[in-house]
């Protein structure tokens, strides 16, 4: 190697090329410079050249995905699912009747409002008022009462929605042409439904005052009173709705989730070796489940409390004891769909059958009333339709046991029903 010194700049300095990548590449093509006037030529054909294999990284990684092994993946995926009838129930069943039952239960117009009236009055006149408030599917007439004491008893029970009081002199006032004034009593429990009977009532009313002959009729002035929620605080009829709601999903889930997990792993079977008895092992499985839920009730009713300012009115001991048969109310739920089930996954697609049906059909969101008919009747069979009239009831119209009464003995008839079922069939899985 010639490591002679030599006079001269160590690294070599050109001026900077400005000629562009496709012209320099066509002039290595070409060679020299007398062939310059060929390189255009012979660049657009190596372009030409490439542009036909441009694509065709892409086209062989689309070929690859789907070529004949992905159609025979998804052929064999076919079978299996046909070979599950399960699964293909699941596919079709439950996404059908959810939507039927959620058509029909989500329906946002407020129909067969019950109504009470008080007509002090007893003329023409103020029966054609009544009949102006229920000749459409607003409101349905409940009863007529002879005094507002009457009227207002039925109201705090629930059993009418809206009370409509006519003062005595109704028909000599209209008949002298003077303003008259018809007392209102909207329960206002739940806020959107008061708003909008507010609404069927003005209507009502302003078609009675309309022009007849020619002579305008005398108008007759309403006054309204908003009974329990005089701020028609919508969160309140909202949070007692969704307040059962999530103690039966969440009760039936995590026992159904417990009792499928001991399935898995074989402890049952252990269980079966140790001299305990079955009606031990059950309740040993669903004290603490108990325990755990009963925590997250006072978690709750904490937070309805101070942030949504859910108002206390009732007795807290008729409230905990309706919380404490609903949570055993879920846990008898869960164990039976886990005494139907052998996996998770079974489990999941038996409360699809069960959950969604519950949540919808419990009068928490939508009230009963504006159902139809052939649904009305399967709410007594739901634990959370009670539930919520009790927490209505009681928190926010401070009504006592007299009240509900009714509604706590059928959640009791409910969670004696599921506890006995769930643990009937527990026992016999172990036998």
């Amino acid at each position: 190697m010639d490591l002679q010194l030599r006079p001269g700049a160590l690294l070599r300095h050109h001026r900077a090329r400005r000629v562009p990548a496709g012209r320099r590449l066509a002039g290595s093509l070409v060679g020299g410079g007398g062939d310059r006037r060929h390189r255009p030529r012979v660049l657009r054909a190596r372009l030409a050249h490439d542009a036909a294999y441009a694509g065709q990284g892409v086209r062989d990684a689309l070929r690859r995905l789907f070529g004949g092994r992905f159609w025979a993946l998804a052929l064999k995926e076919l079978r299996q699912i046909r070979r599950d009838r399960r699964l293909t129930i699941s596919l079709i069943v439950p996404p059908t009747l959810q939507i039927l039952l959620f058509g029909f239960a989500l329906d946002s117009d407020v129909r067969n409002l019950r109504l009470g009236v008080v007509d002090d009055s007893r003329t023409a006149e103020s029966r054609e008022l009544i009949s102006v408030l229920t000749q459409n599917r607003s409101f349905r007439l409940a009863a007529m009462y002879t005094t507002a004491d009457l009227l207002g008893k039925d109201l705090a029970t629930g059993r009418l929605d809206v009370g409509v009081v006519v003062p005595y002199d109704f028909a000599r006032l209209r008949a002298r042409g003077r303003p008259n004034t018809v007392q209102v009593l909207l329960n206002a429990a739940n806020a959107n439904t008061a708003q909008i009977a507010q609404g069927y009532v003005e209507g009502g009313v302003a078609f009675l005052s309309r022009d007849v002959a020619g002579i305008r009729a005398a108008p007759v002035e309403l006054r309204t009173a908003l009974l329990y929620n005089p701020g028609l605080v919508n969160a309140w009829f909202i949070v007692t709705g969704v307040f059962g709601t999530l103690i039966i999903l969440n009760g039936s889930l995590v026992s159904a989730a417990t009792m499928i997990r001991e399935k898995e792993r074989g402890t049952v079977e252990q269980l079966l070796m140790t001299p305990a008895s079955a009606l031990e092992m059950i309740t040993a499985k669903m004290v603490p489940l108990f325990v755990l839920l009963m925590t997250m009730v006072l978690l709750v009713i904490a937070v309805a409390r101070v942030v949504f300012g859910v108002p206390f009115r009732g007795t807290p001991g008729l409230v905990l004891f309706a919380c404490a048969c609903c949570v055993l109310s879920g846990i008898g739920l869960g164990t039976l769909v886990s005494t139907f089930a052998r996996s998770a996954s079974q489990t999941q697609l038996i409360s699809f059958f069960i959950n969604p049906p519950l949540a919808m059909l419990s009068g928490g969101l939508t009230p009963i009333e504006a159902m139809p008919r052939w649904v009305q009747p399967l709410t007594l069979l739901n634990p959370i339709a009670h539930f919520s009239t009790i927490a209505r009831s009681v928190l926010i119209k401070g009504a006592g046991l007299d009240v509900v009464y009714p509604n706590v003995l059928a959640l009791i008839a409910l969670a004696s029903v599921f506890v006995g079922i769930s643990a009937w069939r527990f026992r016999r899985q172990l036998a």
